[in-house]
């Protein structure tokens, strides 16, 4: 059975500093990456006046293609290559999406962010799955976010209870086959039929396999208010407010239970305790010595707040009460099978082994 061949692709806009990152830990494992540069009219606030980013992504994708592409497995678009003088592409991203889709010729489409990035491990976990499962026809990741740092993660019932936590964004890829739509991530066969409804991997299924997607969406103050100043100007997000909860809640952490930028819900911060990428490692070091030139956030009132017992506390109701009937299930297997267990005990059950 033949490696898979995978086609990554990417939709940037401000990618700075992610993006040199992001394309140095995916090149190992890409048969193909290719990058859509640009704006929406949405995010035009957040775009220079030729459609395109304000901090120089375009500029680095180029020297980034001639430095360190010896392969020349990246390509890039732009709205221009489309046939749109002015830079700017239509619509919400669907555009976007299906402009890298209609160029892939992997077998196999992932999308992925500037701002996503998976350990070197889970990459290769999937590849081997993808090779043993050539059935598949779409894999879907739990999303892990972090706030402000890469040791701090963000939650909130947004995830949960509207089942945002687990993101669609690995295809099979054929002849034939269409990008339909951004949002959600939806590709077709042949036949007009939705991937996700013939043989799907769920992200439950991955992450018992160690492969989750690590997602560092709130991570830096400039990209916060980018992302912030294009969600108050899209119909479809719904946050005219985003500005002002990027100010006081992400700069000044004026309410620290709604730190998630979908911040209608209930969002609570924690510590990420695991291991990083190397790639995100390499990108924070870089940006604390001044290397990158990129503000980052003073963490000190997020660092008091993990240190206090009473948000703690809070947090955990606040995560017991995002999807009840999930951890009264975990509580119960516990006292169920745990060996030497509360229920066991009363119940009389033999915890010994057969």
């Amino acid at each position: 059975m033949p490696d898979p061949r995978i086609t990554f692709g990417m939709i940037v806009l401000n990618a700075e500093p992610f993006v040199r990152y992001n394309l140095r830990a995916l090149l190992p494992f890409a048969h193909e990456i290719i990058v859509v540069e640009g704006a929406t009219h949405s995010a035009r606030s957040v775009a220079d006046e030729t459609g395109h980013s304000k901090d120089g992504t375009l500029q680095h994708l180029r020297e980034f293609m001639k430095t360190e592409d010896p392969d020349k497995k990246i390509r890039l678009i732009t709205a221009e290559d489309e046939g749109r003088p002015d830079g700017f592409w239509p619509g919400e991203k669907d555009q976007m999406s299906q402009a890298y889709a209609r160029r892939a010729t992997g077998d196999w489409l992932w999308q992925i962010d500037a701002d996503e990035f998976y350990h070197p491990e889970a990459m290769r976990t999937v590849l081997s799955f993808l090779q043993a499962h050539p059935e598949t026809t779409a894999v879907n990741f739990r999303q892990i976010g972090f706030w402000g740092s890469p040791a701090i993660r963000v939650d909130s019932w947004y995830l949960y209870r509207g089942g945002h936590c687990d993101f669609q964004r690995l295809f099979r890829w054929k002849p034939g086959y269409r990008y339909t739509s951004h949002r959600p991530p939806t590709v077709v066969d042949e036949n007009g039929r939705n991937l996700h409804t013939i043989r799907p991997v769920t992200a439950g299924q991955m992450k018992k396999r160690g492969v989750v997607l690590l997602h560092y969406l709130l991570l830096l103050p400039k990209q916060v208010e980018e992302k912030c100043a294009y969600y108050a100007a899209a119909e479809w997000a719904g946050r005219q407010g985003a500005l002002d909860w990027a100010e006081n809640v992400y700069r000044n952490l004026s309410d620290p239970y709604h730190v998630h930028n979908v911040y209608q819900y209930p969002g609570w911060l924690q510590r990420y305790r695991y291991e990083w990428p190397p790639q995100i490692r390499q990108m924070w070091q870089e940006l604390f010595s001044g290397k990158l030139g990129i503000q980052v956030r003073n963490n000190t009132d997020a660092e008091r707040l993990l240190s206090s017992p009473n948000y703690l506390a809070a947090c955990f109701f606040l995560r017991l009460s995002a999807a009840p009937s999930a951890w009264l299930l975990r509580i119960w297997l516990w006292l169920r099978y745990y060996p030497g267990s509360l229920l066991r005990r009363l119940t009389g059950r033999n915890t010994g082994a057969k």
